[in-house]
């Protein structure tokens, strides 16, 4: 049993924000990295990876790729065991629209969502690299 009145058959949704953006759900070609960054941990390397190649950053302006940056190096601190600096970084990520929660707020939809699956070519980082550096983390703590 349901609650209140049954919909009209041919119901139409009023709410539909104006400014609601839709993203094509495709690797962007990103960024290469700025050497001057000086990022040494595999784990901020593989977030600016992440990042760069989001579908969010269909919509970029260079301000947002230079906050990008800033992330990244917060990052980096935070994988060599400075680990104050994660509030930050996940309310710079939440402006992106880092999860799915994230992007609801923002009127943000990306289109099949559901089939993503990550570039295996883009990947120059081993699995074991990123293992070894989340152990050591969570072993000075």
């Amino acid at each position: 049993m349901t609650r209140g009145p049954k919909p009209k058959d041919n119901a139409v949704r009023r709410n539909k924000h104006e400014h609601a953006t839709e993203l094509e759900n495709a690797a962007q070609a990103g960024r290469e990295m700025p050497r001057g960054l000086g990022i040494a941990t595999a784990g901020a390397k593989r977030f600016w990876r992440t990042w760069s190649t989001a579908p969010q950053t269909q919509t970029w302006a260079e301000t947002d790729w230079a906050e990008l940056e800033i992330t990244t190096k917060l990052v980096d601190l935070f994988y060599q065991g400075d680990t104050k600096h994660a509030s930050e970084i996940r309310m710079r990520v939440a402006k992106w629209g880092a999860t799915v929660e994230d992007r609801a707020r923002l009127r943000m939809k990306i289109e099949d969502e559901s089939e993503e699956t990550p570039d295996k070519a883009v990947s120059d980082l081993s699995e074991s690299n990123l293992d070894e550096e989340l152990f050591k983390l969570l072993n000075d703590a």
